[in-house]
């Protein structure tokens, strides 16, 4: 790496971040700009489901391939080819005058974020060693949380000062500035053996995820086993049975996933190229890790999922309020950023993991206790803050700790699988959280109204109403005094379903944080020997030294050797 590059490379971090902070608003902002776009180009119900999803399925599906192809093609590249694609796409929608055009500038946003994503990752792990390493880390995990909560906020003054196509729009001036920073100040870097790539895995892990991806978001709206009132369309064509789709997409992706591992684990066997190395599982502290990760990713997006909704439709707060309160997560994440770089020298990276977590867990268990109609959203602020804080220490350390042992030249394959097992678990945790929330509004609902002696075929499609509208049809009930009462009631159903969404999500968090002790007491402080440097099998052959068990270790200067991970037979 040149001295130059040296110097910048914390203008460098700063592209990544901003890498990072593209995907994040960018999704953000869409849903909140989702009500004006259905106006303005007249969509129909399952073209404004394909906006919202589209994006989500195709980042979900490709994050693990894009994370091999970084290693072999180069990080930085693919980082400043992502980051093309995507304005580009950004560029399209932000003029889209129909919806079809516009979901397949979604699709092409999605492919772009997959790209930059686990790229982003693999350059830190790249370019940064030792404690700056766990500062680095810090600094990417506060970007996400903290652009979860300035998000809704800039969607919402931008499109209502301005246009929902500004939320596109706004993408291309982050975007010049990633490009520019990355060129200038992020050193290039790929895999020194890199090998042919396996295409057929590609498409095969691909369709894998895609399917899985499918089946954990749209399973309530067209059923878990049979079709409920929505039918899958797509154009003319619609699903013909009265199976619903999505059993059929979840049994797709455990045959395409199983697939994919023996095959691969067939090819690793003859030493035929591969798409991801299976040795890496071989590291407790990545197979641990990645699994810690999964769990916590359940939990940590539900509070986005239905503060916002509880906010604007009971609490009657507007989009650009709404970004307002949940500011207080961005400042709690950005909080914590600028304490992990204190805490990083004297605390094991998983204790501080441990440390948030826990404040994540106060933070969304307390939200749940305050969340009522007649609390007011004053209460949620300290709440937010107190789990933004939990968010900016556990999820950049967690990575930190996922990666400690991965070798850098696998650090792209390494940051695909740990960005896939984190999209896997907030695309599980947003459709069960979901689910929860839905499903608590409509039953607190509809006995609400029983107890009040509606008869079944008032009450149903009222309830009906307020549940798809996401309790958008509060306002309408609020302003007619004949639905005055059903609106008292409506609204006291979502803040219960609210309350039990968000201490399902304490629950994940603390079965995250269990799960945490299986990384052990905590790997090594920053600074100690070994800390944040390249794996064995990236040192001279000198340095290595290997056991009859199979194991590589390596002689550290005080001559003492450390195991860094089994390697197979063979």
């Amino acid at each position: 790496m040149s001295s130059r590059l040296k110097r910048g490379r914390w203008l460098g971090l700063v592209a990544i971040s901003l890498g990072v902070a593209l995907i994040v608003v960018d999704s953000t902002i869409v849903n909140v700009a989702v009500p004006y776009i259905v106006r303005d180009l007249a969509l129909g119900s399952t073209e404004v489901q394909w906006v919202q999803e589209s994006y989500t399925l195709v980042f979900a599906a490709t994050l693990l391939v894009f994370g091999v192809l970084a290693d072999r093609l180069g990080r930085r590249r693919l980082l400043v080819c992502g980051t093309v694609l995507f304005g580009i796409a950004s560029v399209v929608a932000a003029f889209a005058g129909t919806g079809p055009l516009l979901i397949l500038t979604r699709v092409v946003q999605g492919l772009g974020g997959a790209m930059i994503l686990p790229t982003s990752l693999s350059l830190i792990n790249a370019t940064f060693t030792g404690r700056e390493r766990g500062i680095a880390f810090a600094v990417w995990g506060s970007t996400i949380g903290g652009m979860a909560a300035v998000g809704p906020l800039l969607g919402g003054w931008l499109t209502t000062a301005f246009s929902w196509r500004w939320a596109f729009g706004i993408n291309l001036p982050i975007g010049a500035a990633i490009i520019l920073g990355a060129l200038l100040f992020v050193p290039e870097s790929r895999a020194e053996r890199a090998g042919r790539i396996d295409w057929l895995g590609a498409l095969t892990v691909a369709v894998g995820f895609a399917s899985l991806a499918f089946g954990l978001i749209e399973g309530r709206q067209y059923g878990w086993w049979t079709t409920t009132g929505t039918r899958l369309e797509v154009g003319s064509w619609s699903w013909p049975t009265g199976l619903s789709p999505i059993p059929v997409a979840f049994a797709v992706a455990v045959a395409a996933l199983t697939a994919f591992v023996s095959r691969g684990i067939r090819r690793m066997r003859t030493g035929r190229p591969n798409l991801v190395d299976f040795g890496l599982l071989r590291i407790s502290s990545f197979r641990n890790g990645n699994l810690v990760a999964m769990v916590v990713s359940l939990g940590e997006f539900g509070i986005i999922l239905s503060l916002p909704i509880w906010l604007q439709n009971v609490q009657g707060l507007t989009a650009l309020q709404t970004g307002l309160v949940l500011l207080a997560l961005a400042v709690g994440s950005f909080a914590a950023s600028g304490l992990a770089a204190t805490v990083g020298t004297r605390l094991r990276a998983v204790t501080v993991v441990r440390i948030g977590l826990a404040a994540e867990i106060v933070g969304v268990g307390v939200a749940g206790l305050v969340v009522k109609p007649d609390t007011g959203w004053g209460w949620l602020v300290p709440c937010l803050f107190v789990y933004g804080f939990g968010v900016g220490l556990a999820t950049a350390q967690l990575t930190s700790v996922v990666l400690v042992d991965v070798p850098v030249r696998l650090s792209g394959e390494g940051s695909g699988i740990t960005s896939t097992a984190r999209q896997i678990g907030s695309a599980l945790g947003v459709a069960l959280l979901g689910t929860v929330l839905y499903t608590g509004a409509q039953l607190t609902l509809q006995g609400a109204l029983d107890a009040r002696g509606l008869p079944a075929a008032v009450s149903a499609p009222l309830v009906d109403a307020v549940v798809n509208s996401s309790g958008g049809a509060i306002a309408g009930l609020s302003a007619d005094p004949r639905t005055h009462s059903a609106a008292a009631d409506a609204k006291q159903a979502f803040s219960a379903g609210t309350a039990y969404s968000a201490f399902a999500a304490t629950g994940f968090l603390a079965l995250g944080l269990g799960a945490s002790l299986s990384l052990g007491p905590g790997g090594r402080r920053p600074g100690e020997a070994g800390a944040g440097e390249p794996d064995a099998v990236d040192l001279p052959p000198a340095e290595v030294v290997a056991d009859g068990a199979g194991l590589l270790r390596r002689r550290l200067p005080d001559h003492r050797v450390r195991q860094v991970h089994r390697v197979p037979r063979g």
